[in-house]
């Protein structure tokens, strides 16, 4: 290969085809797969395939996306969403997720790790995908299955680090350096000598997404974990070159972000100093209902369990915005306050908070049924973009666990002392899941018989179809406004009230976080109220619902524990 400008070498070769595998040899030491290898059929150390993306037969050209506004997203990871674990059987349970009222998934990274089994950002090869899961095209005809029922896709990438095992990336540039330490060793390389190269590596890669697999958006993990203080941070420069994408495309890609530093610059326009990320996660909101219905006080929940604190994140989305931390020892955050609610998506269980617990506990198990239903009510009844975690509709109890397959013994041993050490701060008793056990990964499938075998989970599936076709009619419950809407405490600190509008439209939801059933008085505005679902009847598998059908004026009531009731005015 001959030298070019900017560190890149050049070589053509004759009669390569479809399917020939190759690597490079750098100063004729081993062999090498290539970086930007689109597919390795034989794991991350061995060669490299070609792909020939042309060849795909695409059947969504007049595709234009549904809008970030609209999207109830449903997170997935492939490995574990089906018994098989692949790309294939995903496509199968796509007329599932329709009937259940889904419009996007959000996929967990498929780039390719060492192994068959992982959560994904262990990825190595930021331009392949997963061998074990399936081949290129057969991602993609999960994508086009997808868009053929009208599904955006969002797909998980990590531009933080690349994975332990099998990361010959630094052998070809310097696309690392050791000014700063991540908790996965050396940054990227995103603001030092030659970081131009290795910021195009991973721009290009983002494009790559929407260009050759026709991605509706991208979901960027921990972008805290980005060490850039360049005069233009990497983080928007990838906004503007998706945006100039989103334009000669003519429609939109989107970038979401997660982030633990409740910085709104990550989603304000540049135009006022931000990066021009589209939206982010909102671990807060998360939070606050985890510690409302656990009372768990360990780790980073020592911050949270008010409703005080639960109704500022309704009204705004961060609770932290400069307020003193507990767990971090130190003022965190600020307002996000007059950025637009269609900018954060929340959730009350995600592959994060129910896999970084011990033994990956899902909420059913955590705090029961009824907890289970006032959850969902208020993700999907809330102002911002729902997000549900596969199998939390039907209350799927099997764990969802933290998972390897590394080749490297010493590797294996410093992944199983390193979890058990992230877990000393939050002091759980039991005996933690190894994460290089085969039976971790199996215990971690969904059990897809509960949904129809078990009364209860059967219950809930028909629950959360309900309420996510009320968001979908009702005009107040679509429309994500922060001036549209209004939350606080119902004179009860344990009952909590949104009050949401639009135009002539109008919703009053009540939720009663208390383990016990609690009076409230709330004052009406004008009109008749008309009770649409009570999570407590006992279609639902409650108690029996307390509250009124219809009320005027004023509804001085009780509601069951751990309920809401959503009324519509008439």
């Amino acid at each position: 290969m001959a030298p070019e400008n900017n560190g890149y070498w050049y070589a053509k070769a004759k009669n390569i085809l479809p399917g020939d595998l190759y690597a490079f040899k750098i100063d004729n030491k081993d062999e090498r797969p290539d970086p930007a290898s689109n597919f390795q059929p034989n794991n991350v150390h061995n060669r490299s395939q070609i792909i020939d993306h042309s060849s795909f037969k695409w059947t969504d050209s007049k595709r234009k996306g549904i809008p970030l506004k609209d999207m109830i997203i449903y997170e997935l990871h492939i490995g574990t969403f089906t018994k098989q674990g692949t790309f294939n059987a995903a496509i199968e349970k796509l007329t599932y997720l329709i009937d259940l009222g889904i419009n996007t998934i959000e996929i967990m990274p498929i780039s390719q790790f060492p192994g068959n089994r992982n959560w994904g950002y262990d990825g190595v090869h930021p331009y392949a995908v997963q061998n074990s899961y399936g081949t290129p095209d057969s991602f993609k005809a999960l994508i086009d299955k997808c868009h053929k029922l009208n599904i955006s896709v969002i797909l998980d990438v990590v531009y933080n680090h690349l994975g332990p095992e099998g990361n010959y990336l630094h052998e070809f540039g310097p696309y690392f350096t050791n000014r700063y330490k991540t908790p996965w060793g050396d940054a990227i390389n995103f603001d030092g000598k030659y970081s131009d190269e290795v910021r195009k590596f991973f721009i290009q890669n983002a494009l790559f997404w929407f260009e050759n697999y026709h991605i509706d958006a991208l979901r960027l993990d921990a972008i805290h974990g980005i060490y850039d203080f360049s005069a233009k941070p990497f983080l928007e420069q990838l906004s503007e070159e998706v945006a100039i994408y989103s334009q000669k495309k003519k429609r939109p890609f989107y970038l979401i972000a997660e982030s633990d530093l409740n910085d709104v610059r990550a989603i304000c326009p540049k135009k006022i100093g931000g990066y021009g990320i589209h939206a982010q996660w909102n671990d807060d909101f998360h939070h606050c209902i985890h510690t409302l219905l656990t009372k768990e006080t360990n780790g980073y929940y020592a911050d949270f369990g008010s409703t005080e604190q639960f109704v500022k994140s309704l009204n705004q989305a961060f609770v932290y915005s400069w307020e003193y931390s507990k767990y971090r020892n130190r003022h965190h955050g600020n307002s996000s306050k007059h950025r637009p609610a269609d900018q954060f998506i929340v959730f009350s269980q995600n592959h994060d908070q129910i896999g970084n617990r011990m033994n990956g506990d899902r909420l059913i198990k955590l705090a029961g049924f009824e907890a289970c239903k006032l959850a969902a009510g208020a993700i999907i009844f809330s102002p911002y973009i729902p997000l549900i975690f596969m199998g939390e509709e039907y209350g799927e109890d099997n764990p969802f666990l933290y998972f390897i397959s590394h080749t490297d013994k010493d590797l294996i041993k410093s992944v199983q002392l390193g979890r058990k050490k992230e877990f000393e701060s939050f002091q759980f008793k039991q005996e933690m899941s190894d994460p290089y056990s085969e039976k971790t990964f199996s215990k971690s499938r969904l059990d897809w018989s509960k949904k129809n075998n078990i009364k209860k989970n059967k219950t809930l599936l028909n629950f959360y179809k309900k309420i996510i076709s009320l968001r979908k009619e009702i005009p107040a419950l679509a429309r994500i406004d922060k001036a549209s809407r209004s939350a606080n405490i119902a004179k009860n600190k344990n009952v909590v009230v949104l009050y949401k509008c639009f135009k002539n439209n109008s919703t009053l939801l009540i939720m009663n976080f208390s383990k016990k059933t609690e009076q409230f008085i709330i004052d009406l505005p004008k009109g008749k109220w008309t009770k649409l679902i009570d999570s407590s009847d006992k279609e639902w598998g409650g108690q029996g619902t307390l509250t009124p059908s219809d009320v005027q004026g004023q509804i001085n009531s009780n509601i069951r524990p751990h309920s809401f009731t959503l009324y519509r005015k008439a």
